[in-house]
């Protein structure tokens, strides 16, 4: 497991959301490798909220998508929770450790348990993501309905 300085992360209830991150109001997070190269996994509160994740559907490596378009599904055994991609870009790789334990994503969601690398075509669509504050404040709106 990744360990997480308390500077880096912030706590809301019990979900834990990461500084260095950008997030969608679909609950996936995105955070920069290098250059155009970013990485994209679900936060720790949807994977709460899936609960036991057991499957990961393997994404087509090489396709190019669309922010908005469907990237991948998670199956836990309380439901199917989609994987939304949060920029345009070009799937680059898919993280084959989810193939032998998907688990790892309700384990280390920001961490082990990412689940594709993408190539952005346009880095400046990062700066329409949301902040960690708010992302918090999607949670809030979620959990009083």
């Amino acid at each position: 497991m990744t360990a997480i300085k308390m500077s880096e992360s912030i706590q809301y209830k019990n979900y834990i959301l990461l500084k260095d991150r950008r997030y969608q109001d679909t609950h996936e997070w995105i955070k920069i490798i290098e250059g155009n190269k970013v990485r994209v996994g679900i936060t720790d509160y949807a994977q709460k909220k899936l609960k036991s994740i057991v499957y990961v559907d393997t994404p087509e490596v090489g396709k190019d998508i669309e922010k908005g378009e469907l990237i991948t599904t998670v199956e836990s055994v309380k439901a199917v929770g989609e994987v939304i991609s949060p920029v345009n870009g070009k799937i680059l790789s898919f993280n084959e450790k989810l193939e032998d334990d998907p688990s790892l994503i309700n384990n280390d969601p920001y961490g082990e348990g990412w689940i594709v690398e993408v190539e952005v075509t346009n880095p400046s669509e990062l700066d329409n993501l949301l902040d960690v504050e708010g992302y918090i404040e999607v949670i809030k709106k979620e959990e009083e309905e």
